[in-house]
């Protein structure tokens, strides 16, 4: 048992077999002509599994193909004004970043503003996509995932903002695009991490605030990317490296143009200003700041709101309008508000910060009128001087238009619930913080706590950076998406969600066996022979159980020899190493599938291997192997040939009385389903003649203990059951997830096993049928086998 093993490769492809996309053209095109052709099919396929998602989805793409149709060629704000006049010399100025204006430049080179609308809105639909699908490959429910992506898909605000020739829809696609490209893996490569990072710096160029999710990025790539330090750093470095090249770009543009080395414009320092100036205490200040302090009261300052003392004539800031060291005293202002006055400041972002949960959709005190934001049934005109005509007629775009129909049936959707309420956001943001914080023992073990982190803390930072200037129901369309799907990612690891169920196992051996075999026989000769009896333990990530309970393990059990044979199930730990230095037999697979998985793998290898009786235990330590002889003396006298330990007929030292009560509920359901008194079926140290689950189907990547028990029943071997004892868990994490999800799951195994072999049993001419009635001849004991016979009540059905 000694020698290295080489070097896998990767699963299910052959050396020197060139990739698709690697082959020449003419080997492409008949390749793409089938998968367009198939396309449809599979489309349509997808529609049935994923019904709820669907409606959901056909419902979005209405309500857009509606507001495009309702305004041509799209609506039009006082900041579009800004955006198209600067898309000629995309100067870096003014309080909008360039980016914007370089998106228009685009599309009307190639296309026109139409086209960029069309643009918008698939953005927002494919954000809705991508909460579903990525919500889906973490192993969420398919309700919870639509719920979670309904908010994008169904606001009408949402709609009305991609209607607009504003940069909301395109930057809200970009940073919601760069989170999911970050947790689409667990653990990022390189290249996924530098893409992430240019978008999110590139996002910066289109609102600045884009600023600031750099932060939470870089703190879930440090979490996420261990559990070393040093790939920790290294990913973090990377994903830096790709969000400054773009921001530094822009900084240099900006210095180029401005004087000042920074991605921010210099007049954006007004922004702030308009805060402060509704909370400052004037009298307190220095002269030349209480010289652009509002003279009205604190209480008529707030429901003025920043953006009156931001932008309007009447403002303190108009008597600036020709100083070139205004923006230098506007920032003076705000800081000394901040400094001098911290409580009242953080009051009025805290109390604009709620508005989102605790308001309905109606004005906020203070705030932009949120009419801006809802339908209009007439094309609006926001000023004499600046009219759609004119905007349009500048870039030979048509003249503006409104279907006032189709307007005022958006607008009635909008006013009547089609919009997503406070206390849904509310909900959201408490389960993400729940489950990033670990509020449970259950969450803190959850893998999915780095993700629920990543967009609870970039939908908190993205709000709180908006309402640190001003509050407008346009800046909160980013929690939309990040709120909902970090809420959704934070219920699951609270109710321990978090394990996607596996797909059924393919026929014996699929590529991953095959490999895991060769790798197997390369360390231990071809025809390897084992023992008499082979213990088989399936073991991921057990590198702190798995030495003990090798250590406890007998070298002969009745005369008979035994011999460990650890099926290492693409563990990421030293757990593959531990085995080896212990002396175990050990198969290492090359990717993670399942207990069952491993089980079926180390069967047939220790069936081919000469094994005549095969033992399972976990690698956890739950088990006493010391009870090995009572476990095989049924199976040695010929009363048996498939035994299974009992908690209930032995003892338990597990305290969770749910998961008492499920084991013998579980064990009901089968006695009656077989027919056969069982007391325990999930209990994992079993012992069977090595032939028997050669001959069966085992197709269950988890939850295998119950498919194998009944499999075993429907083939009408003698089953006996001993009490036995299971323990604490020596070590490690448990891989079953929390009650609900075990239970759930587990039954459905339970129940679409018997339903499998109970079609099975009506033909008995089928390949599976003849191959147990061989394996049944091979003992003679056997030719007339019988039902299940429990040793201690010696009961039969």
């Amino acid at each position: 048992m000694t020698g290295e093993a080489a070097a896998p490769a990767r699963p299910g492809r052959r050396a020197g077999r060139l990739p698709s996309w690697a082959k020449p053209p003419s080997e492409l095109w008949p390749l793409l002509r089938a998968w367009t052709a198939a396309a449809p099919r599979r489309l349509l396929r997808a529609a049935r599994e994923h019904w709820f998602f669907t409606l959901l989805f056909v419902a979005g793409a209405v309500g857009r193909l509606l507001a495009l149709q309702a305004y041509r060629p799209l609506l039009t704000n006082l900041d579009s004004f800004w955006y198209v006049g600067n898309s000629t010399d995309l100067l870096p100025q003014g309080e909008d970043p360039m980016g914007y204006s370089l998106v228009i430049k685009v599309f009307l080179a190639v296309a026109n503003l139409f086209t960029l609308a069309v643009f918008q809105h698939l953005l927002g639909l494919a954000a809705g996509l991508g909460v579903y699908a990525l919500l889906r490959r973490c192993g969420a429910p398919k309700a919870l995932a639509a719920v979670a992506a309904a908010p994008i898909l169904l606001d009408a605000y949402q709609w009305q903002m991609e209607e607009y020739l504003l940069s909301d829809a395109i930057f809200l696609g970009m940073v919601t695009g760069a989170l999911l490209l970050l947790a689409w893996r667990r653990k990022a490569g390189a290249k996924t991490l530098v893409a992430a990072g240019l978008i999110l710096g590139m996002s910066v160029a289109v609102r600045s605030i884009g600023e600031v999710t750099i932060a939470p990025a870089l703190l879930y790539v440090l979490w996420a990317c261990g559990p070393r330090w040093r790939p920790r750093l290294r990913s973090a470095a990377l994903l830096l490296a790709g969000f400054l090249l773009p921001v530094l770009l822009y900084a240099w543009d900006m210095d180029a143009n401005t004087g000042q080395f920074t991605p921010n414009s210099p007049t954006g320092a007004a922004m702030l200003y308009g805060r402060a100036a509704t909370v400052a205490n004037c009298s307190a200040m220095p002269a030349d700041l209480a010289a652009i302090c509002p003279s009205e009261t604190v209480a008529q300052r707030e429901s003025t709101g920043p953006d009156f003392y931001d932008n309007n004539p009447g403002s303190p800031l108009a008597k600036l309008a020709n100083d070139p060291n205004a923006p230098a005293l506007e920032h003076r202002f705000a800081r000394y508000v901040i400094e001098h006055q911290p409580l009242d400041f953080a009051g009025a972002v805290g109390r604009d910060f709620l508005a989102l949960f605790l308001s309905p959709r109606q004005d906020v005190p203070g705030a932009t009128p949120i009419s801006r934001w809802q339908f209009f049934t007439v094309y609006p005109v926001w000023a004499d001087d600046r009219t759609p005509a004119a905007l349009f007629g500048s870039i030979g775009e048509q003249s503006a238009y409104a279907n006032s129909t189709l307007a005022q049936g958006l607008l009635d959707y909008q006013l009547n619930g089609g919009y997503t309420p406070g206390y849904f956001f509310g909900a959201a943001l408490l389960a993400g913080l729940a489950g990033a914080v670990g509020v449970t023992r259950r969450a803190r073990r959850s893998p999915l706590r780095p993700a629920c982190f990543l967009f609870t803390a970039s939908g908190l930072a993205l709000l709180l950076g908006a309402d640190l200037f001003e509050y407008s129901w346009r800046y909160q369309l980013p929690a939309l998406t990040l709120l909902p799907l970090g809420g959704a990612l934070g219920l699951m690891a609270l109710l321990g969600l978090d394990k996607r169920p596996r797909p059924l196992l393919a026929a014996y051996p699929d590529p991953t066996d095959a490999q895991a075999a060769a790798d197997f026989h390369e360390r231990y000769g071809e025809q390897p022979h084992l023992a008499p009896v082979v213990i088989v333990i399936a073991a991921y990530n057990e590198a702190e159980a798995i030495g003990p309970v090798l250590e406890t393990l007998p070298t002969e059990c009745e005369g008979r020899q035994v011999a460990p044979l650890v099926v290492v199930d693409g563990a990421t730990d030293e757990t593959a190493e531990i085995a080896l230095k212990y002396g175990a037999y050990t198969c290492v697979a090359p990717e993670n599938r399942g207990q069952g998985a491993a089980l079926r793998l180390g069967y047939r290898l220790a069936h081919e291997a000469g094994a005549q009786y095969i033992v399972t235990t976990d690698a956890d330590g739950q088990y006493d192997n010391t009870q090995l002889p009572q476990l095989l003396a049924p199976l040695l006298d010929g009363s048996a040939d498939f035994v299974t330990g009992s908690r209930i007929l032995g003892s338990h030292q597990t305290r969770d009385p749910v998961r008492q009560l499920g084991c013998r509920v579980f064990a009901f359901i089968v006695s009656r389903l077989m027919h056969t008194r069982v007391t325990d079926t999930s209990f994992g140290l079993r012992a069977m003649r090595a032939g028997i689950p050669a001959a069966l189907t085992l197709e269950q990547p988890q939850y295998q203990s119950s498919e194998l028990l009944i499999s075993v029943l429907a083939a009408g071997h003698r089953v006996a059951e001993v009490p036995m004892t299971i323990r604490q868990r020596g070590g490690g994490q448990t891989k079953k997830g929390g009650n609900l999800v075990y239970g759930f799951r587990y039954a459905r195994v339970v129940l679409r096993t018997w339903w499998r072999e109970r079609r099975r049993a009506a033909q008995p001419d089928s390949v599976a049928g003849t191959a147990v009635a061989v394996e049944q001849e091979r003992f003679a004991e056997n030719t007339q086998p019988s039902k299940s016979t429990n040793l201690i009540t010696k009961t039969r059905p």
